[in-house]
């Protein structure tokens, strides 16, 4: 299993980074964590004509910026977008005339699943909301004998340990800055996604949705990853087009 960070930022593009976005691959299929800015890429890596599903978090910008390019793909095999309640909706008002192309025109075929209405085929996944400021669900994968978390945009909760529990790979939000104080967004510090990972016991946790306007470098993004492995040692901030294999 191949794991790219296509965008590592939370907010918006810089020339550190673009926005969030995660490509995993398996043997039987190609799964894509959020849509945003770094989005693009995918055609550099979807090369097979595996089944392509998507997992949208949630309905801010920075996560689904990236759709308007799906008029630039071309896979025959279509794409399975996965969703929260309101994801017709967004694509009926985002992903259509006059801002961007609509569904109807695109070479690849989409189809639109919202939470609760089916699993994909080709894998198990449970979803929970997280605690953000807007409804945001965290995913926990089982992909190949082993689980993955997604948690993104979150504060500290009860469902991001669930979701994170013994995980081999904990793909965690950290827009925070070390020692920021909590807000009614909902986000993490370093220190804070440490704790859960040494809480749920994972194998590995990777640091995304770095807060663009506070972390302006990847030297700041160091500082967090020093901060965050003097609680839990197997952790790294992730950088864009970064690879790892589990």
């Amino acid at each position: 299993m191949k794991i790219i960070f296509l965008g590592t930022n939370g907010w918006f593009n810089t020339k550190t980074a673009n926005t969030v976005c995660s490509l995993i691959e398996t043997d039987k299929f190609y799964l894509i964590l959020d849509a945003g800015g770094g989005l693009y890429k995918i055609e550099n890596f979807i090369k097979k004509e595996k089944p392509i599903y998507l997992f949208l978090s949630h309905y801010h910008l920075d996560h689904i910026e990236g759709l308007h390019i799906l008029a630039r793909f071309k896979f025959p095999q279509g794409l399975e977008i996965y969703g929260p309640v309101g994801l017709e909706k967004m694509f009926s008002q985002v992903i259509a005339r006059p801002y961007s192309a609509p569904l109807d025109s695109l070479f690849t075929s989409v189809r639109l699943h919202e939470l609760g209405h089916g699993e994909p085929p080709s894998f198990v996944v449970k979803c929970l909301k997280l605690q953000h400021s807007v409804p945001c669900y965290g995913y926990r994968f089982f992909l190949d004998g082993k689980i993955i978390s997604y948690t993104t945009d979150t504060g500290p909760c009860r469902n991001l340990l669930v979701l994170e529990d013994r995980a081999a790979l904990a793909i965690c939000e950290c827009s925070f800055l070390s020692g920021m104080r909590p807000d009614s967004w909902g986000h993490l510090t370093p220190e804070e996604a440490a704790r859960a990972g040494l809480k749920a016991r994972v194998k590995k946790l990777a640091l995304i949705h770095f807060d663009a306007a506070l972390y302006r470098t990847l030297a700041e993004r160091k500082r967090a990853e020093k901060k965050a492995r003097e609680i839990f040692k197997d952790t790294f901030a992730a950088e864009d087009d970064f690879r790892i294999s589990l």
